[in-house]
């Protein structure tokens, strides 16, 4: 006994496997994409509630917190007697909108500055 093989006894079962695995692999595809997108807002966020704590504590305006958050950020500041904490949410659509969206936030806190004394 050779170890041939009779031609046309395993016709179509590459086909089978790849019509099995190919939508598998592209879910996982979608969800690392998605998963990355998530991230890649949190970092957003995070830089965003970090500015405007730095700005609060210094009693600054947080412009440079705008223009860091994502498109459609909400940021919130809230001062206590010796801090101030920031709070940036964000929303991520999830394929342009296809499917449903998360919403990631970031939370900053920076002790407030002294206040300037005139020399």
């Amino acid at each position: 006994m050779s170890g041939r093989r009779w031609p046309g006894r395993d016709r179509g079962a590459f086909t089978a496997e790849l019509a099995a695995g190919l939508p598998a692999l592209m879910l996982l595809l979608f969800a690392g994409i998605a998963a990355v997108s998530a991230v890649m807002h949190q970092a957003q966020c995070l830089d965003a509630a970090r500015e405007a704590a730095l700005a609060a504590a210094r009693g600054e305006t947080s412009r440079s917190a705008a223009e860091t958050a994502p498109d459609g950020a909400d940021i919130q500041v809230s001062e206590g007697a010796d801090s101030v904490t920031a709070v940036v949410s964000a929303g991520v659509s999830m394929f342009g909108g296809r499917l449903p969206g998360i919403t990631v936030r970031a939370t900053a806190v920076a002790a407030r500055e002294p206040e300037a004394v005139p020399l």
